[in-house]
């Protein structure tokens, strides 16, 4: 594979004179774990999914994750992956994730992180356009079949050459193929695993993000574009090597990539891996393995305080809860501080450049719903106008970020990467600075709706619903819900004669294969729409009405 990652050879020279950039890989953390605390606990995965009563867990030394690495690695090499091939891997939190991706890193392969919501219409675009030369999936995770989905669309993806499925029963399990043999002791392995490593402007790291545009895009990551944002991270968050970091939001997401699988090594810390979010469970967790940090989006965050109120169950040990990818509601940020005693900081980020801003540990909480953060340092702001004048500090407009931290670009779409001469990415996000020189997300350009930090791609949506017989018009919104922030509210204007109902519509949409997540779960029916005289729907205003039907308690 050819990575036209553009973005990244203009800006070396400035990154790495400022110290913003590392020049190293997670091989040279890895290894310096080993080195350097080779009997401490590194990662605990655990498997909540089943409902057992004592789940499945599963740790590793930083001696054992770096031997399994090297294990699975080679089983890779023995599978024909080599430098730059694209591993893409569709499951849940889990060892294995993280195994995969340091394997990876010691062979120069990239991995293709994909959630593990994607169906056959997100998958069979993301693995033809990547050129995924391996694909790891679990056998079944929730009750859906992943082996047999992938095999279903192993005819339409030429270059897909293996399938491997985490628990199959057959010669294409994981365990078979590259966790249960014992590769490392083979004469070739030590070649293997070092002649290939790749260099800290490679690309390690292919991740999708919910197109508006009409499909996905890939976006490029190296190493030091991400720790050049892990790093500072972990330092405005007093993060070190002390530190149990909880990981419940997805790893296939870049919260739980870069804070709950590359920056607990980063740190020399350790990591607790849950495969579902339970909330009593993740109590449990926390005090059990006495996790001090964890990152998620605002539902974890309610159902965390609202479970440890219930039960009496305290969690001393969680400092701080960063939660980013949907405003935080005043009074959760009052309730958690109360009934967990956990500092509550917001952020706001995006797939091409991790987290851009956050509030300190010694702000005010109420800086944790009033804003969304001051930038990481290496990281620069500016709020324009239409013209791309400055605005002045109060005066929301068009955010656009320039960071040491932004992505390399959009695999085989240059021409979207949003990226002046200048360094300047426009985030599609509109924003106001304060005079503190704090921001506030105020609203976005992209017709995107969030769903408990999962972006819904409205125009992806509404494009297979204009194939319904019975649709003539059709826009998605917002609907606000209390524990998720959005949900999507399908209105529709039938076509004479014709009515539509919400189950309808979800079984219509099963039907062409999209993630459930994805699905409206409102549906309006209305005789028009409201339109600007040249006859384009008018958003705002059916967002608008959403509202004050949701106020009135009619949807």
């Amino acid at each position: 594979m050819d990575f036209d990652a553009v973005l990244l050879p203009p800006r070396r020279a400035a990154s790495v004179a400022q110290g913003f950039w590392f020049d190293r890989t997670i091989n040279d953390d890895l290894d310096a774990c080993v080195a350097a605390y080779p009997d401490k606990l590194a990662l605990t995965a655990i498997q909540v999914e089943g409902g057992a009563a004592s789940p499945a867990t599963t740790r590793f030394t930083y001696r054992e994750l770096s031997a399994m690495a090297d294990r699975v690695a080679i089983g890779l090499a023995r599978l024909g992956i080599g430098r730059n091939d694209v591993v893409a891997m569709q499951l849940p939190n889990g060892w294995q994730f993280t195994v995969t991706y340091l394997a990876c890193s010691r062979l120069g392969a990239v991995l293709n992180p994909l959630m593990h919501i994607f169906r056959e219409r997100e998958l069979s675009f993301m693995l033809q356009h990547g050129g995924a030369k391996l694909m790891i999936v679990p056998k079944t995770f929730r009750g859906f079949d992943y082996e047999q989905m992938l095999e279903g669309l192993r005819s339409s993806l030429p270059e897909l050459q293996h399938l491997v499925v985490v628990g199959g029963s057959g010669a294409n399990s994981y365990e078979a193929l590259l966790s249960g043999p014992a590769w490392e002791n083979e004469p070739d392995a030590r070649d293997i695993l070092t002649r290939h490593r790749p260099g800290p402007d490679d690309i390690t790291q292919l991740i999708y993000t919910s197109g508006t545009t009409g499909e996905p895009k890939g976006v490029m990551h190296s190493a030091n574009t991400v720790m050049a944002n892990i790093v500072p991270y972990a330092e405005r968050l007093h993060l070190g090597s002390d530190d149990v970091v909880l990981m419940a939001s997805p790893m296939a997401h870049q919260t739980g990539f870069m804070y709950g699988l590359m920056m607990p090594i980063m740190l020399r810390a350790s990591a607790v891996l849950l495969d579902l979010w339970e909330p009593k469970k993740a109590v449990e967790v926390i005090r059990s393995e006495g996790a001090s940090f964890t990152m998620a989006s605002t539902p974890f965050l309610n159902d965390l305080a609202r479970t440890v109120a219930e039960t009496g169950q305290a969690v001393p040990t969680l400092r701080t809860f960063l939660c980013a990818g949907a405003p935080i509601p005043g009074p959760l940020v009052e309730q958690a501080r109360s009934v967990l005693g956990t500092k509550i900081v917001s952020a706001w980020g995006m797939t091409e450049n991790g987290a851009v801003t956050l509030i300190l540990l010694d702000d005010d909480d109420s800086l944790a719903f009033t804003t969304d953060g001051c930038p990481l340092p290496g990281v620069e702001l500016k709020v324009v106008g239409d013209d791309g004048a400055e605005l002045p500090r109060g005066q929301a407009g068009k955010l656009l970020v320039r960071s040491v931290s932004n992505f390399g670009g959009y695999l085989h779409r240059p021409q979207w990467n949003n990226t002046d001469a200048e360094g300047w990415f426009d985030t599609g996000d509109l924003a106001f600075m304060t005079e503190a020189g704090y921001i506030r997300i105020s609203g976005r350009s992209k017709d995107v709706i969030i769903r408990g930090g999962e972006n819904i791609p409205v125009f992806e949506v509404e494009a297979l619903l204009y194939k319904h017989p019975a649709v003539a018009q059709v826009a998605v919104v917002a609907v606000p819900d209390e524990r998720l922030g959005e949900r999507a509210c399908a209105v529709v204007v039938p076509k004479a004669g014709q009515t539509l109902t919400l189950p309808e519509v979800v079984d219509f949409l099963k039907a062409q294969k999209v993630a459930l997540q994805y699905i409206p779960e409102r549906l309006i029916l209305r005789e028009a729409m409201p339109a600007t005289p040249s006859g384009k729907i008018q958003k705002f205003k059916l967002r608008e009405i959403v509202r004050e039907m949701v106020a009135a308690g009619q949807i």
